[in-house]
């Protein structure tokens, strides 16, 4: 081994210290306070946000809705969070849309307002929910989304804004708004067509209202893996989620702007984009640090990286 080689790994591979999932360190610069969420840190750099209204079904209320706004827009911020887990307690992802919130919309639909201020209330009240899901995609720290049992309406909404998705054997997805007379309007007939890449399997879907198994979701893919419990699949999102948290924040968060950007854009203005943005984080020491790990074939631990 080279002097050269000795000394860049002296100085920019110092060790990381091991936690055990079981451990949990919030954060020391920014608060996650949440009525609807449970928000943990149990591992480092990595973030759990856990839909926690389990005696309701994870029912969808204004109160989870505002949060989940809120709680990606700090994780987007936050230095100790490189990766987040978006799971849910108790016996299902999520049933969707809390229907006792559906009053709220009747009252501006049966008020003696002017039509014409009622559709503009509407459209700023739909307006504002899609984009609290839409902070979930625009959070620039990958989103592994963890399914088990149900995930109905506005939870496929919410698994669309993710990154990676993964779910129990017994997960089922059902896009389930045109039974409640409605299209579906915060995100699935947008981003489902692009996860799964099949506009006559969506329209089925979203016309039908069927469910969807999750051998099917996998095998069309809009989910990557699938697990017998919930258990395993917790397991495995942690241990994903540590691997991506241990790379440089640089690069992982470059490439998540990176591939939303280009499934929006032509693949010319993606390459311009990237263009870009590579002029100046290929001068980030990261990139150093990360050459000289690979190149030092006797060291087995990620170097380490500065808060981003």
């Amino acid at each position: 081994m080279s002097f050269t080689t000795k000394l860049c790994r002296n100085l920019l591979t110092p060790k990381f210290i091991s936690f055990s999932p079981a451990t949990r360190m919030m954060s020391d610069t920014v608060t996650y306070d949440c009525k609807a969420l449970n928000v943990t840190q149990p591992a480092p750099f990595v973030f759990n946000v856990e839909l926690s209204r389990p005696n309701k079904m994870n029912a969808m209320n204004k109160v989870m809705w505002e949060e989940i706004g809120d709680v990606f827009t700090k994780l987007d911020r936050d230095q100790d969070c490189r990766v987040v887990v978006l799971s849910a307690a108790g016996k299902m992802f999520s049933s969707g849309i809390d229907l006792s919130d559906l009053s709220q919309l009747a009252s501006i639909v049966y008020s003696e307002d002017d039509i014409a201020r009622k559709a503009m209330t509407m459209y700023q009240n739909i307006k504002h929910l899609q984009d609290l899901f839409t902070m979930v995609e625009k959070c620039k720290k990958p989103v592994i989304g963890c399914i088990h049992s149900a995930c109905v309406g506005a939870g496929v909404d919410l698994i669309t804004t993710t990154d990676i998705r993964m779910c129990t054997t017994d997960a089922w997805f059902c896009v389930k708004e045109v039974d409640m007379g409605l299209a579906a309007d915060v995100g699935t007939l947008q981003r489902l067509p692009k996860v799964i890449g099949n506009q006559s399997l969506v329209s089925d879907l979203c016309l039908t209202a069927r469910r969807m198994e999750s051998l099917e979701a996998e095998k069309c893919g809009l989910v990557s893996s699938v697990f017998q419990s919930k258990e395993e699949m917790m397991s495995a999102a942690m241990e994903m989620a540590s691997l991506i948290a241990a790379k440089s924040p640089v690069a992982v968060q470059g490439t998540k702007m990176n591939l939303v950007y280009s499934r929006e854009h032509t693949v010319e203005e993606g390459l311009d984009q990237i263009a870009k943005w590579n002029m100046t984080m290929l001068q980030s020491e990261d990139l150093m640090k990360s050459a000289m790990s690979a190149m030092d074939k006797s060291n087995t631990e990620p170097p380490e990286f500065e808060k981003f």
